[in-house]
């Protein structure tokens, strides 16, 4: 039944960025409450006047908000939207989280300049633009390794950046001693301007010749709440708050909580290093990913199955050592297409044509150092989680990528069958794996029938060694294709992160 009409204003910052988050939280919450109208109220702040200062040199925790608060609690407007992580842990009293609706992307990408591949090839030093601590330090260590070795190793610098979002993917466009190379934003703004028809105009022109790179949250974790927004109004306005709660995510939430969590107790400098994202991912749960001077190498968290005792593990390592590749007979058939999906560094053969005038996503980073290694640009990766956990990345508009039907996959012979349902339209079997020799599978069979715990990389390999398992082996894979294929045998295989997620679970 639909309530009496209703009106509230929201009060929020003027940059685009602020503008279209707010203006897509009212489309939601109009959607749900057909009884409301929201008016936009835009307040300017501190954060927007001071463009200038480096983030990492300001001590106030309600730099971008402070105006916005007091507006809010002095009845000027009902409700406010702000980027979670942009809001200091200690809220004013009288304020409330009323909601925070389902998340965008939290992953952070780097966007580089038309001319990045010319400066490789010299050796020229990347200027990279970021007022993040974790940022840059992400850049220095991963960016080494995931741009392409087209010349000498990358030489990185970075610049503090400052200013609204289409005004940093602006300055990659610059000329002169202080142009950039490359900027690193949250992909969630970027994807909020494009998606909002008045916002997009400021970013478009800008984002024509760019190459991007999405980063793994593996490995570049981000700032805790980064993508999720926070609803806020006042404590005693009982109505604004039930009418909020109908955009609230439960999961958003949680996983945004535990994101703070895991920065519980560090100082200021420590948790603006560290990055803490979570994401649910089927069939394990919840992943919290972390880096930062406070926690082990990029740490990984989950509720992860009781540990066995007395394990004696089997990972197919030697498995692979045994198998030689083959190029497989399909290669003077594989067409060219916009976009390549490669299953596996090994599907790049010298007998594949792919080149960095397409857009090519690996399965996982593993596989991006063995590409980029070899001089290709990749933009981003599978997170070694299987196809169905980029889906969301890849649907993001202002990636521009094409639709899924015009991409190709190169996978493994004889692995085309599982792509059947992926929707995409050409699968290229481009390498073949022989199974290993007579005597070195006998040596197999007899290590798999002394061990009591096995991690499967494929079906095929599963099924080579079938016949050689003790009574009540412990059966584990990856949570992508392996895990459907061995689960449709019959097998009830333990989701696992990775396969390092094995071996550390097994100790």
């Amino acid at each position: 039944m639909t309530g009496a009409a209703h009106a509230l204003r929201l009060g929020t910052r003027g940059s685009p960025l602020a503008v279209a988050q707010s203006r897509q939280v009212a489309e939601l919450l109009q959607s749900a409450r057909s009884e409301l109208t929201v008016e936009l109220v835009t307040i300017t702040t501190r954060g927007d006047r001071n463009q200038t200062t480096p983030l990492t040199a300001i001590k106030d925790g309600n730099f971008f908000s402070a105006e916005i608060d007091a507006a809010l609690l002095g009845g000027q407007v009902d409700f406010t939207v702000h980027s979670r992580k942009d809001l200091d842990g200690r809220r004013p009293a009288g304020i409330v989280t009323a909601a925070m609706p389902p998340r965008a992307n939290p992953r952070d990408v780097a966007l580089f300049g038309p001319a990045v591949l010319d400066r490789l090839r010299r050796g020229d030093t990347l200027r990279i633009g970021t007022s993040s601590a974790r940022r840059a330090a992400h850049v220095q260590r991963f960016l080494a390794r995931a741009l392409p070795r087209i010349g000498p190793e990358p030489a990185l610098q970075c610049v503090p950046l400052r200013g609204p979002v289409h005004r940093r993917v602006a300055r990659l466009h610059d000329a002169g001693p202080d142009a950039l190379d490359g900027v690193v934003l949250a992909l969630a703004g970027l994807e909020r301007l494009w998606t909002d028809t008045a916002a997009r105009a400021t970013i478009e022109r800008s984002l024509a010749g760019l190459r991007w790179m999405v980063l793994p949250l593996s490995e570049c974790p981000t700032a805790p709440g980064q993508g999720a927004l926070a609803v806020e109004c006042r404590a005693d306005d009982a109505t604004t708050r039930r009418l909020l709660s109908a955009v609230h995510d439960d999961v958003t939430a949680r996983n945004v909580a535990a994101e703070y969590a895991a920065g519980a107790g560090l100082d200021t400098e420590a948790q603006a290093a560290m990055g803490a994202t979570a994401i649910a991912v089927p069939h394990v749960g919840r992943l919290l990913f972390a880096s930062g001077p406070a926690v082990d190498d990029r740490a990984l968290q989950w509720r992860a199955p009781e540990p066995p005792t007395n394990a004696r593990a089997w990972d197919g390592s030697e498995w692979h050592d045994q198998c030689k590749q083959n190029a497989a007979d399909t290669l003077s058939r594989v067409p060219r297409a916009p976009a390549v999906f490669v299953a596996h560094w090994r599907a790049v053969t010298p007998h594949t044509v792919v080149g960095n005038d397409q857009r090519i996503w690996v399965s996982g980073w593993p596989s991006w150092q063995r590409l980029s290694a070899a001089g290709l640009w990749v933009e981003g990766c599978a997170e070694s989680l299987g196809f169905d956990a980029l889906r969301p990345t890849l649907a993001a508009q202002v990636l521009q990528l094409p639709p899924l039907a015009d991409w190709l996959v190169l996978t493994r012979a004889g692995a085309e069958p599982t792509w059947q349902d992926s929707g995409i339209a050409t699968v290229v079997g481009s390498y073949v794996l022989d199974v290993p020799d007579a005597s070195a599978v006998r040596r197999l069979r007899q290590a798999a029938g002394q061990s009591t715990h096995f991690f499967w990389s494929s079906r095929d390999q599963y099924l080579a060694l079938r016949d050689s398992l003790p009574p009540g082996a412990h059966h584990a894979c990856g949570t992508g294709k392996t895990f459907r294929a061995l689960t449709e045998l019959g097998v009830q295989p333990a989701a696992f992160p990775s396969r390092e997620a094995w071996q550390t679970w097994l100790g």
